[in-house]
Formats: C-alpha cells, sequence, structure tokens
C-alpha cells in the first residue's frame, strides 16, 4: 500500500512525475492539492479494505467541472450496515418496567399484551409501543371542597335529602387500578379520572335523597358512606374502566350557613330530648326488674300458700273420712276418743295440771320442774310426728281430765307424748283409776 503526504505537491496528480527528483521538493507556482482527486484515493483506498479488488485510479473527471463519480460500496459492507442496523432497532425493545407498575403494549395501535414489572422485551417501534401505567398508586379527590373544608365549591357539596331538606356534603373518595384493569383503564373511558368523580358524586346524591336528614347528619355517616362506595364501585364496573374505590370518607356534612343558627338550636332542643329518653329508660331499667322480681316472690308465694292450704285440706279431709269410718263402726267409743283427744290438745300447752282424784284428802307430791323440762324436751320431736291416726293403736286413749276412765294405758302414754304431755304425768293420772 502507498501512502501519500498531504504536502506533497504530486500527490492527487495520478503518479505523474513519480520519478521527478523534484516532487518531494514544494513548487511554488503549484496552488493548493486537487479535491476531486483526494477524494477518489480515499474511495480507492476504502474499497481495498472492504476487499474490492482492481481498484485503479480510474479515469480523471473532466476538467470542465462537475461532481465525480464515486465507486459503488461494497455488498459486505452494506450487509454488516444492514446487520448493524436491524440489532440496533430490535435492541430498542428492551425495556424495564419499574415495581408497581404495569406496560400495556399496543401493535399498530391495537391492545396486545400487557407487561409485568422487571426486564422485558416487545417488538420495537412503529411495530409495537408501550405505555407504562402506575396501579400501585392511591389516587385522592375531593368533592365539595378542595384543600380546605372552608374552600366549599357549593355546586358539588349541596345535596337534597328525603325529607326536603339541603346538606352541605363533602367527602373523599380513594382509588387505585386493577391488576388487571390498566387496558380498560386507557382505551374504555377518554377520561377515566373524571368518570370516577362524576360516578362518586352521583352515588352521593342518590344516597343522601334517599335517607332524611337526622339521619345523614348523626348516626347514619358510616352507612351512607359504605353505600355510596357500594353504588360508585358497581357504576365503574358497568363502563369497565379498571377501577377499584378503595374509601369514601364523609369529612363534613352540615346544614347550609343561611340556617345554621336555626339549626343549632333544633340539635340542643333534640340533644335534651335525647337525654331525657335516656334518663327514662335508666330509671325503667331500674324499676322494671324490681316489680318483675316482687311479681315473681308473690306469685311464689301464693303458689306455697295454695299448695299448703290443698295439702292441708286434703289432709282434714281424708282425717275426716277416715274418722267417719271409725265411727261409723263404735260411735260412743270415737266420740269418747274425740273428747279425750280434744281436751289432750287443749291442756298441752298449758301450764297448770288438773288431777281429779277419787280421795280427797290424798296429797299428792308432783316434780313440777322436772315434768316441765321433759315436757320441753319432747315437744321437739313432738312436732316431728302429725300421726293422729286413732284407728292403728287398736285400743282406746288414756283418761286425762274431767272424771274420765282409762281404756288402754300403753296406747295412752304414746298419744300424750305425740300431744306433748310427759309420759310420767300421764301415769300420775291413770294411777288413781288402776285401783
Amino acid at each position: 500500500m502507498k501512502l501519500f503526504n498531504l504536502n506533497d505537491p504530486g500527490w492527487g496528480r495520478g503518479g505523474q512525475n513519480q520519478n521527478d527528483d523534484s516532487r518531494g521538493k514544494p513548487d511554488p507556482s503549484s496552488g493548493p492539492p486537487d479535491l476531486d482527486e483526494v477524494w477518489r484515493d480515499f474511495s480507492r483506498r476504502l474499497n481495498s479494505l472492504f476487499g474490492r479488488r482492481g481498484g485503479g485510479r480510474g479515469p480523471r473527471p473532466p476538467s470542465g467541472g462537475g461532481l465525480p463519480s464515486l465507486p459503488g460500496p461494497s455488498p459486505r459492507f452494506v450487509l454488516l450496515l444492514v446487520v448493524a442496523a436491524v440489532l440496533l432497532w430490535l435492541a430498542s425493545g428492551f425495556m424495564i418496567v419499574q415495581e408497581g407498575q404495569v406496560s400495556v403494549v399496543t401493535r399498530f395501535g391495537q391492545y396486545v399484551k400487557t407487561l409485568n414489572p422487571g426486564l422485558q422485551w416487545r417488538l420495537p417501534y412503529p411495530i409495537e409501543a408501550a405505555q407504562p401505567v402506575n396501579i400501585a398508586q392511591l389516587r385522592t379527590f375531593e368533592v365539595g371542597f378542595r384543600g380546605s373544608s372552608r374552600n366549599k365549591v357549593l355546586s358539588e357539596s349541596l345535596m337534597l335529602t328525603n325529607d326536603e331538606n339541603i346538606v352541605d356534603v363533602q367527602f373523599v373518595v380513594q382509588y387505585r387500578l386493577l391488576p388487571d384493569g390498566a387496558p380498560a383503564y386507557l382505551f374504555n373511558t377518554s377520561q377515566p379520572d373524571e368518570s370516577v368523580r362524576q360516578a362518586a358524586e352521583t352515588a352521593m346524591r342518590e344516597i343522601v335523597g334517599r335517607k332524611p336528614m337526622d339521619f345523614v347528619l348523626y348516626s347514619g355517616r358510616t352507612e351512607v358512606a359504605s353505600e355510596v362506595q357500594a353504588l360508585a364501585q358497581s357504576i365503574l364496573d358497568r363502563y369497565k374502566t379498571g377501577i377499584q374505590i378503595s374509601t369514601v370518607a364523609i369529612q363534613n356534612v352540615q346544614p347550609p350557613e343561611q340556617v345554621q343558627a336555626a339549626f343549632d338550636d333544633a340539635v340542643k332542643a333534640g340533644q335534651d330530648r335525647e337525654r331525657q329518653i335516656n334518663e327514662g329508660n335508666a330509671y325503667a331499667s331500674k324499676v322494671i326488674p324490681e316489680s318483675e322480681g316482687q311479681a315473681a316472690r308473690m306469685i311464689q308465694e301464693s303458689e306455697g300458700y295454695s299448695a299448703k292450704v290443698i295439702g292441708q285440706a286434703q289432709g282434714d279431709t281424708s282425717r275426716f273420712d277416715s274418722i267417719a269410718a271409725e265411727y261409723a263402726k263404735a260411735p260412743g267409743v270415737t266420740r269418747e276418743r274425740l273428747y279425750l283427744e280434744t281436751m289432750q290438745d287443749i291442756l298441752s300447752d298449758s301450764a297448770k295440771i288438773m288431777i281429779d282424784a277419787p280421795v280427797g284428802n290424798n296429797m299428792l307430791y308432783l316434780p313440777l320442774d322436772k315434768i316441765m323440762g321433759q315436757a320441753a324436751r319432747t315437744a321437739g320431736g313432738s312436732s316431728s310426728s302429725g300421726s293422729r291416726d286413732a284407728g292403728s293403736s287398736g285400743g282406746s286413749a288414756p283418761a286425762a281430765a274431767g272424771g274420765a276412765q282409762a281404756a288402754q294405758g300403753q296406747s295412752g302414754s304414746g298419744r300424750a307424748s305425740q300431744r306433748g304431755v310427759p309420759s310420767g304425768l300421764d301415769g300420775l293420772m291413770t294411777s288413781p283409776y288402776s285401783n
């Protein structure tokens, strides 16, 4: 390869005067180098680098001027350029989708697929285009105010209730995109964010229009917010917006400012009414259980008394029936026995002792202190035994007072012990008749 120096005056002259020794010396009369020759030299060397052979100096262009004819490029060089361009074009299809985002891919404007976060590839532009969408972002907008509750937007906040009252409702809506809702968010609606605002405001007006004013102002805020969220979400799903409403929070609900003073008086009266109702409920909660307890106690006492009277009447009836049967068998004996039992019942509770003896001069010594102590001790045991069945003894009762004659001492002493009369006194009372 032959190299030429730019300072050589013979460079670009087609190799003329090559044997001239004076070519290394500058010729002061010669002008600047010929640019056409320089370009041909450069093209010839470029062709030799890419394998084109036989490239000579070529004919010189006419001296009359005009553009020189350039040699054609090598096919290998063109191929390399094409391959490099294709590789660069394909490499432009690689992209990185950020965390919390998805990339919606369209091919000639038609939706094709959705790329998840990470390193992804799609066909380069202009075949396919990718549009990133943030699905993790929590979007928020305000209805009825802007920034602060004092900056009201009355056209959005004034709403009519079911009882034909006007309330000022200010609320905040938060929403985000569904994981697979990015294509619907981009293509199904022209202004998806504005659609959410209109759907939320429409749902709030519809729900407030169904409720009375007091319910919206006080007890029903949470219920109204939940119903608005459900209704707005159904509207957005109907239009397939790919949006999910996360929260509907009512910030402030109040009557219009023009009637605020009158409404405060009404609220105070309502609070007094609620206080009195609560006091009445507290008093009722105290009195009603006590009355119910007293009523239950009286009912139980009545039932116990009824059972006692009925049982006593049934016992008396049964006793009377048994006495009547014995009286029919032996009227005299039964009459005598009834008389003695009656007198025994009467005298058993008396502290005096009456003795009827045929001998008036006999002096009887009675240990009254021992007899009364014994009677007190036997009274406890005798109270548990209420048997007065006279027919089971098989004999007559002992004599007690009034000059009655004794029939059987053993049965009489047993009956006396049951009636509270000491057995020793009974023996003393029956001893005069035993002689």
